[in-house]
């Protein structure tokens, strides 16, 4: 038995170490959140599993009360330990099916599509949600693959939306407020991003900027693009 509930994707916030700097991280999620951020993401690259679990175990702190979950980014381990609500999987990271074992009906599971195969691969019985990218230049992660710019996500997006039409889809990569509408306006129900709240000198008020931005891009899609992810 699956979860029954669907992911909100508006806003998904995700930081870690080299986001968050001298700020404190459970101050920046606690603000995001206020201004309308629906999921959370852990993304440390830098520590070991002890050090990402404690970040975890403070996130999830964080987030308590708010009905905000936390995922974390390719650890499944530190998902587990840390009590977080799922992770998110990228091509090398555990099979999504294997992640599914082990952490059990109700967990929240998402996948990192970049290519047209990966679109394609997208198994609505085990996943929750696709965030696709990346989508413009980012300094926040290392790419090397070159962009796939709007046309690129929305191919994407009607490849996954033919196998699991009510997928909550995302997109991420260099998303800022300039941006956002466009990309909602290509498909995704919502943006992935880091910089432009984590940066931000008032990150209550960037995330609430981005949820209208979002809005009016979703206003702006087809009729068919409406109907595929209502």
């Amino acid at each position: 038995m699956r979860r029954l509930n669907p992911v909100d994707i508006s806003l998904y916030f995700i930081l870690g170490p080299d986001h968050w700097g001298a700020r404190d991280p459970a101050w920046l999620v606690r603000e995001a959140v206020a201004g309308g951020a629906s999921l959370v993401q852990l993304r440390d690259k830098r520590y070991g599993a002890a050090a990402t679990i404690e970040s975890a175990r403070a996130l999830k702190a964080a987030l308590d009360g708010t009905g905000v979950p936390l995922i974390v980014n390719d650890r499944v381990d530190v998902a587990m330990a840390a009590g977080a609500d799922g992770v998110n999987l990228g091509r090398e990271d555990m099979r999504p099916l294997d992640a599914r074992r082990l952490l059990g009906p109700d967990a929240i599971i998402g996948v990192t599509v970049k290519t047209i195969a990966e679109a394609e691969a997208v198994d609505p019985a085990v996943i929750d949600y696709a965030s696709i990218g990346g989508v413009f230049p980012t300094g926040s992660k290392h790419n090397p693959e070159a962009p796939i710019g709007l046309d690129g996500l929305a191919e994407r997006v009607r490849i996954i939306r033919n196998r699991a039409p009510t997928m909550p889809i995302s997109a991420i990569a260099g998303i800022d407020l300039a941006n956002a509408a466009d990309v909602a306006a290509a498909g995704a129900d919502g943006v992935a991003l880091v910089s432009a709240v984590a940066s931000a000198d008032d990150p209550r008020a960037a995330a609430a900027a981005l949820i209208d931005r979002i809005a009016e891009g979703r206003a702006r899609r087809q009729p068919d693009r409406k109907e595929a992810a209502s």
